[in-house]
């Protein structure tokens, strides 16, 4: 089974690198560019993994990941931080949003399928 993931980034190219890569790899990609269409999107199909930029157009990722998390429909859905941030802390942000995890960015091509199988199989979906 081809595993569902969405990609919400309001970057172009790093919607696009994250989508292919994934793709190549198998996988069955929807992409939002912000929080608004990503929600559009959960209405017709519920991923098992998010990918969440963190700084997002209007509603954040962290404010969107929360709402999510508060849900019954959503609650177990693998939400995982996409994060340019270094700074010491932004993780425990992300995990105390409801985050299930982080990828830093820039994005690793050789690394992203691996990563994302990763917090698939920790969340019981593999």
């Amino acid at each position: 089974m081809r595993h569902h993931v969405l990609i919400v980034d309001d970057n172009p190219t790093n919607l696009k690198l994250a989508s292919c890569v994934l793709e190549s790899a198998g996988f069955k990609i929807d992409t939002a560019p912000d929080a608004e269409q990503a929600q559009l999107l959960l209405q017709r199909s519920v991923p098992e993994l998010i990918l969440m930029d963190v700084e997002l157009p209007g509603m954040g990722g962290l404010a969107l990941t929360r709402i999510l998390k508060a849900s019954n429909e959503f609650k177990d859905v693998c939400v995982v931080a996409l994060t340019a941030f270094a700074m010491k802390g932004d993780a425990a942000k992300a995990l105390e949003a409801g985050c299930d995890g982080h990828i830093s960015k820039p994005i690793d091509t050789r690394r992203l399928p691996e990563q994302v199988l990763a917090f698939l199989r920790h969340a019981g979906r593999d």
